[in-house]
């Protein structure tokens, strides 16, 4: 391990869970979480998308990019984080889709 603490790259796969999608609250509660993990950078694409499309990522910072996902009930995403906190940071955007970003009424 480095001065700089190790870097670490991790690849999981998130389902859309909650009924509404992926629409403007949830993908504001998930860029607030992916924000905390700052020195990490995070990235969510469609499964169903082309991997060599390079359009098909998007900085899971961005409620913008994370809205052009257009991902419905039922969507499969891969979340890539790489950095220091990558684990961390999957595991809290996990809970989040498992947890249907706590927007249930």
């Amino acid at each position: 391990m480095g001065p700089m603490g190790s870097k670490t790259s991790v690849e999981i796969t998130v389902r859309v869970q909650n009924k509404n999608g992926l629409h403007a609250r949830p993908s504001s509660v998930l860029a607030e979480t992916a924000l905390r993990f700052a020195e990490t950078s995070i990235s969510l694409r469609r499964t169903d998308s082309d991997v060599a499309d390079a359009n098909a990522l998007v900085d899971a910072k961005s409620i913008m990019e994370l809205l052009l996902l257009a991902a419905g009930p039922g969507t499969e995403l891969t979340l890539l984080a790489d950095g220091p906190q990558a684990n961390e940071a999957c595991d809290a955007i996990r809970a989040l889709f498992e947890r249907e970003f706590d927007l249930s009424l």
